[in-house]
């Protein structure tokens, strides 16, 4: 009888963990996985980092933020700051009036760049929508797979965009991501490889191994299949350096 007990308990407990598995949103998925990389940190934060030789640093507190962008070309130095409310240029301190039709070109490139170094972080901006598909095993790890698309309004110049972000489901990190995109030139696919990761006071920084694959139409859901039979192009690393991160 004791034994019989033991064995109902146990189904009982294994049914309960997977009904609560089946159970989570795609939004529950995103806000633990933005949590343990750091997001209450990142809210009230200074991150600086160098990505191609270009200087970055994104100030955050109280949901205001201000993103920077510092490059040098020629003898000039161009800052670029984005705000929540309009965006800034200077070159050699001495600001300058840039066209409208620039501004929205320059504000998603800033934008770019910022958003891919602390993801999941700003997931759940407003104009972002997140669908859970179906879950999916890479080299033999399991993961969640949630997509994200964005609102016309709010969502950026590249709202069209789609976002698939596998997270780990031992850990709720992003280990891997794969995105579509549409520019000038034509369409395309990208799949990211997560890899040296770090902690600087509490928030989680990646690199990234930058994939495409030779058939630019295929899904983006496959990407991990192409991905794990070695049928994808690395084309480049993304990679944060002189990082450095002071809390508010």
């Amino acid at each position: 009888m004791k034994y019989l007990v033991l064995i109902v308990l146990s189904v009982f407990f294994l049914n309960c963990k997977q009904e609560k598995t089946e159970e989570l949103s795609a939004q529950s998925i995103i806000d633990s996985s933005i949590e343990v990389s750091g997001g209450k940190q990142i809210a009230a934060s200074e991150i600086g980092f160098t990505f191609r030789d270009i200087h970055y640093k994104a100030k955050r507190l109280n949901g205001t933020y201000a993103l920077i962008r510092k490059q040098n070309k020629g003898k000039d130095w161009i800052i670029d700051s984005l705000t929540n409310t309009d965006f800034k240029r200077s070159v050699n301190n001495t600001s300058v009036e840039v066209p409208d039709s620039m501004v929205t070109r320059y504000s998603a490139s800033v934008n770019s760049v910022h958003y891919f170094s602390v993801l999941p972080y700003g997931l759940n901006d407003q104009a972002v929508n997140k669908k859970r598909l179906e879950d999916s095993s890479i080299k033999g790890k399991n993961y969640y797979a949630i997509q994200v698309t964005f609102d016309p309004n709010g969502g950026g110049e590249d709202f069209e965009d789609v976002f698939i972000y596998w997270i780990n489901k031992a850990t709720e990190k992003v280990d891997y991501l794969a995105y579509s995109y549409n520019e000038d030139d034509g369409k395309g696919l990208r799949f990211r490889e997560a890899y040296n990761e770090r902690y600087l006071n509490g928030i989680r920084f990646v690199d990234y191994n930058n994939y495409k694959p030779e058939d630019a139409t295929v899904s983006l859901a496959i990407l991990p299949q192409l991905f794990e039979g070695g049928k994808l192009q690395l084309l480049s690393k993304i990679e944060l350096e002189n990082l450095s991160v002071s809390l508010h």
